[in-house]
């Protein structure tokens, strides 16, 4: 019966998340991240998924890696969905802005040591492949 309401959301789409813990340039690749959706996801009219659809993410990246130089950045890989989770798949990871970072008339300057971006923060991924709800 679940089939008769399938939705099939296009590749393309975007996504619009606001993080709902505090994500620090020193977490380690791999930590989970939770999220949810920031607006409504509609297809034809029907919300596929709507605002506030907790969404599962993961950092990809940081400064605690190899290199102090990487850049923070975070990707989606689930939404929470009638019970369970359905893999998302997105165009790629984002950098997370430090929000101390200072522009000057030569460009912006980024401290090289530890950031926190705070919970709250809206983040935006575009949909690589379709997701089927």
């Amino acid at each position: 019966m679940q089939a008769a309401f399938a939705v099939t959301i296009p590749a393309g789409t975007t996504l619009v998340v606001r993080t709902l813990q505090g994500i620090s340039s020193g977490d380690m690749a791999g930590t989970r991240v939770r999220t949810q959706l920031d607006n409504d996801i509609s297809v034809k009219g029907t919300v596929a998924l709507p605002a506030g659809t907790k969404i599962s993410g993961r950092v990809e990246s940081s400064k605690r890696g190899l290199s102090r130089d990487q850049k923070l950045t975070l990707n989606i890989t689930g939404a929470q969905v009638h019970g369970g989770t359905v893999a998302i798949k997105t165009t790629g990871a984002v950098e997370l802005q430090n929000p101390y970072a200072r522009t000057t008339q030569h460009g912006t300057q980024v401290s090289r040591y530890s950031y926190q971006v705070p919970a709250g923060t809206k983040v935006q991924f575009r949909l690589a492949q379709p997701l089927q709800i």
